[in-house]
């Protein structure tokens, strides 16, 4: 007996509904005086795109997981006891480059000496181009300028916010359009980049510039391992400090925190340049991934350079995963899923 046309609707739409249903509920809220943008899965805060006056680029901060535990440094905009004191250019997740017309984007922030400020660049976020809650996508504008807001390259940013029971993504689509001629030099400080929390640094094991238990840097450093067990490990079964400087489709960062395990995953994309990228991750906390490393992290490698003429453009694609207790097999499928 053939389903009649009624039936044929009603079980279409409950097949919908469900889909519906199952999708996350991704809310924006924009604070134009505080120049940020909250997201929210599921009533949850997850993470704000800001992108404040007086920082060098905008960036994602802080990254919450499902079960609300930070997994982004504090430090430097709110300084946690016994986090790492340096590189103060490392602020939640952001994208940038060390070689840019032989300017130094990545590296630049309020630490940087007057006298040497005409060596990096920055990148002036512009507006919100999109927002469809429905897909959890976010569209930015920016602009990567010189100390003389001279623009070399514009920037169309996609942010895709998810998240399901105890995960949560971040896909990241950076296109940039060269505004005059642009040369990306091999350079190791690229591209993709997470500063995580300590729970997710290797245990220290030499003195270094650590705030004490008021948060306060003091002139002796201070060494507490205390809940420091965060491991990478990459495609290829590479672990620890091995992964840098290694090309993987992706690599992740496991630590308990709190009594709760956490994975934390970059995935590349196999439309990007060079794929698969060089690991940038260190030990100390830097999670990066970058395309355009070349030799400066792998003397055997190729050299790596690409050229924009004005008007052109190229489109780097990564993918951030946060969850549980995530298996190779596990974070192999969602980089099947991610082709």
């Amino acid at each position: 007996m053939k389903p009649s046309v009624f039936t044929v609707i009603v079980l279409l739409l409950s097949v919908n509904l469900a889909g519906a249903s199952e999708r996350p509920k991704v809310e924006f809220k924009t604070s134009v005086n505080e120049r940020k943008l909250e997201v929210f899965i599921d009533g949850k805060f997850f993470t704000a795109l800001i992108y404040p006056d007086d920082m060098e680029k905008p960036a994602l901060y802080p990254i919450l997981t499902a079960s609300g535990k930070i997994i982004t440094r504090g430090f430097p905009l709110d300084p946690r006891p016994f986090e790492r004191a340096d590189h103060p250019h490392h602020v939640g997740l952001w994208f940038n480059f060390g070689d840019v017309n032989g300017l130094d984007f990545w590296n630049n922030s309020f630490a940087v000496k007057p006298e040497n400020e005409s060596k990096y660049g920055s990148i002036r976020f512009k507006e919100i181009l999109a927002e469809n809650p429905q897909k959890g996508q976010l569209v930015t504008s920016s602009a990567w300028v010189d100390q003389e807001e001279n623009i070399l390259l514009n920037e169309e940013t996609t942010f895709i916010f998810s998240g399901k029971e105890n995960l949560r993504t971040i896909e990241r689509i950076s296109k940039l359009t060269a505004a005059m001629q642009v040369v990306f030099t091999e350079n190791k400080e690229g591209l993709l980049g997470l500063r995580v929390d300590r729970a997710f640094e290797e245990p220290a094991t030499k003195a270094a510039n650590f705030l004490d238990a008021n948060g306060t840097l003091t002139e002796t450093p201070l060494l507490n391992n205390d809940g420091v067990n965060g491991v990478y490990r990459n495609a290829e079964g590479v672990q620890g400090d091995k992964v840098w400087g290694k090309r993987s489709p992706w690599v992740a960062l496991r630590a308990e925190k709190e009594g709760e395990p956490i994975t934390i995953v970059l995935l590349d994309h196999p439309g990007n340049e060079n794929y698969p990228a060089w690991s940038h991750a260190r030990g100390y906390g830097l999670f990066a991934m970058n395309n355009l490393a070349g030799r400066s992290v792998d003397r055997r490698a190729e050299p790596v350079k690409v050229v924009l003429k004005p008007g052109e453009w190229i489109t780097f694609k990564h993918k951030v995963v946060i969850g549980g207790e995530l298996t190779d097999a596990e974070i192999d499928k969602i980089a099947d899923d991610f082709k």
